[in-house]
């Protein structure tokens, strides 16, 4: 059991291979005998999945990016006082796709709402939780959206100027924050690029 908690968070623009990367992750992690929950944004709760529906659903394109970070924030605070913050006071490692800097990316580079507003709500609702790692898989967008071969969501369906803009505002905040962040080329094959995101928290995790 480990004395404190990890929080490690994938992050990047839609068809990065997060979600396969995170499978990866958390096997490697408890292949070492670690204990690992894992979770992703939005969603994570029972409340969250329904926020989730709500923000990725086609048939509401209307929705502003405005109501998008509120929406986003209240899932936020659910997953982070129901799963995120016990997980950690176990001394677990935490691995979730996307947290606060895919609003900052998404709503804020993207969508126009400023973000010292974005940046007030985490402040004011998560209660100074960060993370201790963040791991951008990072690659063209429309290389990204190219890899999608489902229907596309609401959000995967906006055009590629936006999905322009939301790589370079993480790629800003990677810039931002080079001590906590790393960025992970993601083009690569998927036990490649794993092996660059391993190698990116052996020395959080001691080994």
């Amino acid at each position: 059991m480990r004395r404190r908690g990890l929080f490690l968070v994938l992050e990047g623009p839609d068809g990065s291979g997060k979600s396969t990367q995170a499978t990866l992750l958390c096997e490697a992690l408890r292949a070492r005998g670690l204990r690992v929950t894992r979770t992703r944004e939005p969603g994570g709760t029972p409340a969250g999945e329904r926020i989730r529906e709500i923000l990725l659903d086609p048939e509401l394109s209307a929705i502003t990016p405005a109501t998008e970070a509120l929406l986003y924030t209240a899932s936020r605070i659910e997953l982070c006082e129901r799963v995120i913050r016990p997980a950690l006071a176990r001394g677990e490692i935490v691995v979730s796709e996307r947290f606060v800097p895919s609003t900052l990316a998404y709503q804020g580079f993207a969508g126009g709402v400023p973000l010292p507003s974005l940046r007030a709500l985490s402040r004011d609702f998560l209660g100074g939780l960060c993370p201790d790692r963040v791991i951008l898989l990072d690659v063209p967008a429309p290389r990204g959206l190219g890899r999608i071969r489902r229907k596309k969501d609401r959000m995967e369906a906006r055009g590629p100027a936006f999905h322009a803009r939301v790589r370079r505002g993480f790629l800003a905040l990677a810039k931002s924050e080079p001590r906590r962040w790393r960025i992970v080329d993601a083009r690569g094959e998927p036990s490649a690029v794993h092996a660059k995101v391993l190698g990116t928290v052996e020395a959080c995790i001691g080994s």
